[in-house]
């Protein structure tokens, strides 16, 4: 999964939508990772990384997120309120372990739901993976009680497609994927 056309990966690039900015995550968003990953709907619907303090956030951007982004030029990014220039959540295009697309995610802090500031993040990464990295699907996973990010998977276009069950898990989640 090489850039489409062997483009350089652009350093601090970022993106725009009519209310945010995004650009590939760093070690200096430690703060929103440890700030997202332990909110109690992450916790519920994603999992328990295991983030507790800074020092595991950073440790978690570099072992998870940065060799995504070396070897493939997209992964995780950063979503920025326009607004007051707040960092409110993250959205990415990620190699997981058990499925054979890559998978679109995203969080968002709790008092930022709800406004249709992840469906305009993540629409404009899905269009960044399949028109600049020339990505031909894109899946998306997600619990079955989580019925908001069902609708916003849905509302990109994805149709779901069964359920599947990722190395090392138990739950069964339901999988969705970009068609034709």
């Amino acid at each position: 999964m090489t850039p489409k056309n062997n483009l350089p990966k652009k350093e601090n690039n970022f993106y725009e939508t009519e209310r945010l900015l995004i650009r590939l995550i760093s070690l200096e968003d430690a703060d929103i990772i440890l700030e997202l990953y332990n909110m109690p709907n992450f916790i519920k619907f994603i999992g328990d990384k295991n983030i507790k303090t800074l020092s595991d956030a950073e440790n978690y951007i570099k072992n998870r997120f940065l060799p995504q982004i070396e070897r493939s030029g997209f992964g995780n990014y950063l979503i920025i309120l326009k607004e007051g220039n707040q960092k409110i959540g993250a959205v990415g295009i990620f190699e997981r372990e058990g499925l054979d697309v890559v998978d679109i995610g995203f969080s968002v802090l709790e008092k930022f739901e709800g406004k249709g500031l992840m469906f305009e993040a993540a629409k404009k990464i899905k269009s960044i993976g399949m028109d600049e990295f020339g990505l031909k699907k894109i899946s998306a996973i997600t619990t079955k009680d989580n019925s908001s990010s069902q609708k916003l998977i849905e509302r990109l276009g994805l149709k779901f497609q069964k359920y599947v069950t990722l190395p090392n898990e138990d739950e069964e989640l339901m999988y969705y994927e970009t068609t034709d």
